[in-house]
């Protein structure tokens, strides 16, 4: 059930439009930190994609479809635990930082320190 959820989660990143709902989480009260967990989990829902799709510049970083998932679930069990944020307005805030890196054209350019966070993470 968890990984059809994290899965269904990380489709509709990349798959859906900014909705208002994101424009509205709650961002500005999360550290440094869980922002830039949380752009890296955005990153890596797309080079999963990406590596699904058999993009040879995605295919170049380690496999991200299970260790950036559970990345993820970490991350967002951790921030709806302690900011008593919920999955849906996680999933929302996901949504609006992989449409940002993928318009900003970014993805590529933090992926290394993503991965560097990804190995200090244990997952």
């Amino acid at each position: 059930m968890r990984i059809v959820l994290t899965a269904t989660i990380l489709a509709s990143a990349l798959l859906s439009p900014p909705v208002a709902q994101a424009q509205s989480a709650p961002t500005a009260t999360l550290s440094l930190e869980q922002k830039t967990a949380l752009r890296c989990s955005a990153a890596f829902a797309i080079i999963a994609g990406a590596q699904a799709a058999g993009d040879k510049k995605a295919l170049g970083y380690p496999p991200m479809a299970e260790r950036g998932q559970e990345f993820f679930v970490r991350f967002s069990a951790g921030l709806m635990d302690s900011k008593n944020i919920t999955r849906d307005a996680v999933a929302a805030m996901l949504r609006t930082e992989a449409h940002k890196l993928s318009a900003a054209g970014e993805v590529h350019q933090i992926m290394p320190s993503c991965l560097l966070l990804l190995e200090g993470s244990g997952v």
